[in-house]
């Protein structure tokens, strides 16, 4: 049995990993964290007959009752989840921590030598250099669970490295796809969230709509594949069919297909490097019809160009753009900031970010701190412009 330690489980990543883990005979649960829903910890928790868990929210943490809940042994706080993986053994860790909050239990999991199935793009964003020196010096495999970067993992694989010459990393163009920034002067938390392909959390569907997500796709495949930034590309692929592709030395174009089911790239990260069956829809491609491939629009989408502008930048800057955006997207989703101000409000922190790699966790918090001050008191101003 491959022991699992799942931190972020209530979200949806979480959720659709517990699916696979549930219909898997290979697979048990030892551990599980939340943020701050409590009561679907601790509903998975019970069912799972898991005893160590972490709760990332204090005040969340202190309405689980000890006497109601004695067989649990409780970590609360920011560090809760770091702590949960440096004292509970496993085999494999999937981090699907939403944002800056999961680099701590990614670092955590290097130092530990365990395997680490990734989620929190975040990580590897805030902090590549750092990650990838440590995982590295540690030995640790780090399986990528997005699925355009699962694809890529397997694609590479396939053909070797060596032989890669670019990468192409698909996007479904979000719910705005084909918009002008006009029609975008007044979307709305609900336009915003209702992604056309994908179940997804809050966060994570505006940066889809924004196509911040495909920014940070780009940086983080930069520091998993050891790819420049001009041998990463992006296409709108309105169908999400195609995850990703692999151009190589010789002309060849090697595709990764499948239906666009989060289960996929969870279950190939969970069981690696063996491949375990799936009840997954099989693809119909006949009933697909036709596939579809577009440039992205730049300038109504600004937010790819600023990650590749903060990825020549180094990690400073990369951390600053991710600091920016979990700040501008958290206002425009408490109706504080407009859709068409994230962009704006990240552009606006990354002119004055500082550049260059990072060495340690204490100096990437340092940026992330100035980072969102900064953002903070941008978004303050532009609040009151409005």
């Amino acid at each position: 049995m491959r022991r699992v330690l799942l931190l972020g489980s209530t979200g949806s990543i979480g959720t659709q990993a517990l699916r696979v883990i549930a219909a898997s005979s290979d697979l048990t649960v030892v551990g599980l964290s939340c943020d701050r829903n409590v009561g679907l910890l601790l509903e998975q928790a019970s069912s799972l007959g898991v005893s160590h868990v972490a709760i990332a929210d204090e005040a969340a943490a202190r309405t689980v009752s000890s006497s109601l809940y004695p067989e649990l042994r409780i970590r609360s706080g920011a560090e809760a989840a770091a702590r949960l993986v440096r004292e509970v053994e496993a085999d494999l860790i999937l981090n699907a921590i939403v944002g800056f909050a999961g680099l701590e239990s990614t670092l955590a999991a290097m130092d530990g030598g365990c395997a680490l199935a990734l989620a929190n793009k975040e990580s590897l964003v805030c902090a590549g250099s750092l990650v990838v020196r440590r995982a590295r010096r540690k030995g640790v495999d780090i399986i990528p669970v997005d699925s355009e970067h699962s694809a890529l993992f397997q694609l590479i694989a396939a053909s070797g490295p060596e032989s890669v010459q670019s990468v192409t990393i698909t996007a479904s163009g979000g719910p705005f796809r084909g918009k002008t920034a006009a029609e975008l002067s007044g979307v709305t938390r609900e336009e915003a969230l209702a992604h056309p392909t994908w179940s997804m959390g809050e966060k994570i569907s505006v940066d889809s709509a924004t196509l911040m997500n495909k920014g940070l796709e780009i940086i983080e495949a930069h520091h998993l594949f050891g790819l420049s930034y001009d041998q990463i590309e992006v296409v709108i692929h309105p169908q999400s069919v195609v995850h990703a592709l692999v151009k190589l030395v010789d002309g060849a174009l090697l595709a990764h297909m499948g239906v666009a089911d989060m289960r996929v790239p969870i279950g190939f990260a969970l069981h690696y490097p063996e491949r375990a069956p799936m009840s997954i829809p099989e693809l119909d491609l006949a009933s697909v019809g036709a596939l579809g491939f577009e440039r992205p629009d730049g300038v109504t989408f600004p937010a790819m160009d600023l990650a590749r502008e903060a990825g020549l930048k180094g990690d400073k800057a990369t951390c600053s753009l991710n600091a920016a955006n979990e700040v501008a997207v958290n206002a425009f989703l408490a109706g504080r900031l407009p859709f068409l101000g994230i962009a704006e409000l990240v552009g606006a922190v990354l002119g004055e970010s500082p550049a260059g790699d990072l060495g340690t966790y204490e100096e990437v918090v340092d940026v992330d701190t100035w980072a969102r001050h900064k953002a903070q008191k941008i978004c303050a101003g532009m609040s009151e412009s409005v």
